[in-house]
């Protein structure tokens, strides 16, 4: 199988790593497969977009998320090191709230499925990364919500790089509600 799938603290976001061959030339791998990634996921995703950022270091981009056209992401970074993080937004959910992180870089390859109904974001923690994300609706600036990245009911344990106390945010993301206040999913 092209992908080993790992299980997160939350059960719908999963952690993929693609098989990888290299060798003295340099390596491959496919990034997306829809055939594979149904296979090892169980999961039938169309994708509609993709989505390409550079950020510097201490960048956090996030917790996005839409409330209408909510979108599944496949993440990825082809340059750099970032701290990824998706957060359930449903309130119906059993883990309503509650968050998984992972680490996703140029050197390890893995991929983060953020299914719809989480919010998603990332910190830098190299000098530059690049991130890559398809997303399975488009995005419509209308219907786009955000969550604090700091919000103490969620907790997320970003892990800041050293010499940097608050990382570089968006106005959008430095006033986002908490999530008593965001609207959410049912």
């Amino acid at each position: 199988m092209p992908y080993t799938v790992i299980s997160t603290e939350l059960p719908e976001v999963l952690v993929l790593e693609p098989k990888v061959f290299g060798d003295a030339r340099g390596f491959f791998y496919e990034s997306f497969n829809e055939r594979d990634f149904a296979q090892a996921t169980g999961l039938s995703a169309q994708f509609v977009q993709d989505n390409h950022s550079l950020s510097a270091r201490g960048v956090l981009r996030g917790m996005h998320y839409q409330i209408e056209h909510a979108q599944g992401k496949l993440v990825r970074v082809v340059r750099g090191e970032v701290f990824d993080v998706a957060v359930d937004m449903r309130r119906s959910s059993s883990t309503f709230g509650r968050w998984s992180g992972v680490r996703l870089s140029s050197e390890n390859n893995r991929q983060m499925w953020v299914p719809p109904g989480f919010a998603h974001g990332f910190l830098v923690l190299s000098e530059a990364a690049e991130f890559l994300y398809k997303t399975t609706d488009y995005w419509y600036p209308e219907h786009e919500r955000s969550v604090g990245w700091n919000d103490p009911a969620v907790g997320i344990q970003w892990p800041l790089p050293e010499g940097i106390q608050t990382p570089l945010l968006a106005a959008k993301d430095a006033a986002a509600p908490l999530l008593a206040q965001a609207q959410t999913f049912s």
